[in-house]
This record gives C-alpha cells, sequence and structure tokens, in this order.
C-alpha cells in the first residue's frame, strides 16, 4: 500500500490505538506520503523541511541530527522483495523524528518492523508517549529483523548450492549472485547504522533515561551480531562462489579437451584418404587388389596408436 499516513497513540490510559488526527503524545507513520500529506504533518508539528523529507532520497546517509527540540535519527532498514521464483534483499532508510511531543517515522516502503507495533507484537509493550524508549524499540526491532533475514540468506544460499551440485544452470549462479549482493548491502548499512547507534551511546543528543541505558546496549549488542553474522555469510558466501568458479573452469578445460583429442583422432583417417585419394601416379597400393584393406588397416592402426598415447597423457 502507498501514499499512506497512520496515526496512533496510547495516551489515553496507555490503550494503544489507531486515531484520526494527530494529538500530543501520538506516533505518526508516513508511507511513501504524498507533497500533501508531507506537508500537512510538517507543518503541524512544526518539523524541519530536510528532517521528514530525509527518508524519501533511497541514497541518503543514515546518522543522527538535531535542531532546537527535534532530532532526527535516519537508519537503514532490511527491505525483501520477490523477483522471479526467488527474493533479493536490499535496504531503504527510514527516518525517526522526535518531537516535544510527538514521534514520526517516514519510509518508501512497508515494512515488517513497525507492523509488529500496529499489531501490538512487542514483548513488554510499548508506550507513544515514551518517545526514547520507543525510538530504542523500534531499532531493536530492526536489529533483530537482520538476523531474520540474514538467516534466511544463509538458508536460501545453502538451498542454491544443493541445486547447483546437480545441475549448473545460469538461474541458480545468478541467484548466488543475488544473494551475495544483499550480504553486501546488509553489511554497509549495519555498520552505517552501528555508527549512529555508537553515538547515541557517547552524546547526549537522545534524552535518555536510566532504563533505556540498558535496552540502547542490547540494541548495539544485537546490531554488532548481525554484522559478524552478516561477515560470517558473506565469507561462506563467496568462498562457495570461488569454489563453483573453478568447478565451471575444470569442466571447462575437461571438454575442450575431449573435443581436442576427437578432433586429432578423426583427423588421422581423414589424412589417409585424403592422400590416396588424390588422382596421381606413385602412390602405394595403386595396383593390388588388396590396396584399400591395407590403407584402412593402416589408417585404423595409426589411429589406435594415437587413441592410447592420448590415453596415456590423460587427454580423456
Amino acid at each position: 500500500m502507498k501514499h499512506l499516513i497512520r496515526i496512533f497513540s496510547s495516551a489515553e490510559n496507555n490503550n494503544f490505538k489507531e486515531i484520526d488526527k494527530i494529538e500530543p503524545g501520538a506516533w505518526i507513520h508516513l508511507l511513501d506520503p504524498t507533497e500533501e500529506e508531507l506537508v500537512h504533518v510538517r507543518d503541524t508539528l512544526h518539523i524541519e523541511d530536510e528532517f521528514i523529507r530525509a527518508a524519501l532520497d533511497e541514497e541518503e546517509t543514515v546518522r543522527i541530527d538535531a535542531e532546537d527540540d527535534q532530532t532526527l535519527v535516519l537508519v537503514d532498514i532490511p527491505i525483501v522483495s520477490a523477483e522471479r521464483n526467488s527474493f533479493m534483499y536490499t535496504t531503504l532508510p527510514m527516518g525517526i523524528i522526535i518531537t516535544a511531543d510527538n514521534i514520526v517515522t517516514v519510509c518508501l516502503e512497508e515494512t515488517s518492523i513497525l507492523e509488529d507495533f500496529w499489531n501490538k507484537n512487542v514483548r513488554g509493550g510499548f508506550d507513544t508517549c515514551k518517545k526514547t524508549r520507543f525510538l530504542l524499540q523500534i531499532l531493536y526491532k530492526n536489529a533483530g529483523k537482520y538476523l531474520q533475514y540474514l538467516r534466511q540468506i544463509d538458508k536460501a544460499s545453502t538451498q542454491v548450492e544443493n541445486a547447483l551440485h546437480k545441475s549448473m544452470k545460469n538461474s541458480e549462479l545468478i541467484q548466488m549472485l543475488r544473494l551475495e549482493k544483499s550480504l553486501v548491502y546488509f553489511s554497509t548499512s549495519l555498520k552505517s547504522n552501528e555508527i549512529v547507534l555508537e553515538k547515541m551511546l557517547k552524546s547526549k543528543v537522545i534524552q535518555r533515561y536510566p532504563d533505556d541505558l540498558d535496552l540502547l546496549e542490547d540494541v548495539i549488542i544485537e546490531n554488532k551480531q548481525a554484522i559478524e553474522m552478516g561477515t560470517i555469510y558473506r565469507d561462506i558466501l563467496s568462498g562457495t562462489m570461488d569454489a563453483f568458479a573453478s568447478v565451471i573452469s575444470n569442466n571447462l578445460n575437461i571438454v575442450m579437451k575431449i573435443l581436442t583429442s576427437l578432433t586429432i583422432i578423426l583427423a588421422i583417417p581423414t589424412v589417409f584418404a585424403s592422400l590416396w585419394g588424390m588422382n596421381v601416379g606413385g602412390i602405394p597400393f595403386a595396383g593390388n587388389p588388396l590396396g584399400f584393406l591395407w590403407v584402412t588397416v593402416i589408417a585404423l592402426g595409426s589411429t589406435g596408436i594415437a587413441v592410447w598415447f592420448l590415453w596415456k597423457k590423460k587427454m580423456f
């Protein structure tokens, strides 16, 4: 679903629900918003235009920035899309803006990270009024989603590897390249997110409470685990690709040797047939009734010697 604005709040008796209009303590989510939706939220909450548009640029660099009573946390989130009976994993920026009274999230595509909050599938619950803790819970879910997708990539690469053992088709090789590309995207984004998290830990850009520090450390640990897992899977996949490249090259060499050997073997009787087929005088066995038989025997004998020699040289 595109061009969507949703507003949630748990301000009333800590009861999380979707509401119709923006009010203090509410969480506003913008999914690929139209210019009208963007301007409405920006003007209503007096958000910096640069902050609310940051996540709408796919190439935007992750960062944390503060201006007056507003803070922008821009992180990369994992996205999965289906492509020709396979999945492509990539990343997109998501902006989380904290104002004096509200929290705003902006993203170009739907993400299951936020759906867990909509569906109240968050361990320990959450409160949209506790903006810092809510931000950290989103970041924790984000790191967990990276781990989930990394396991899916590892499982998919194992399945493709098993298929390659049976038949080395281009489709499987292309799928392996896609998975390797996905791991590159993930590794780059996770390391960028780590910089943002470390800055949140060391600086006072985000207002923190004592209980939030433990959660922030958990987010950093989860993100580091995802980085390490991504590095391991990337190394394994890269090694597998190199191994299959060597196997393909070796198979090609074997085929070329066999074809070369067959060419040599088939050329020998052709040479004899050409020599004895010339319409000139002085050809051996020309007047012999068994001349054809002798030429055939010599040709087959020479071919047999060539076959034996090539076999000794392990040409086939």
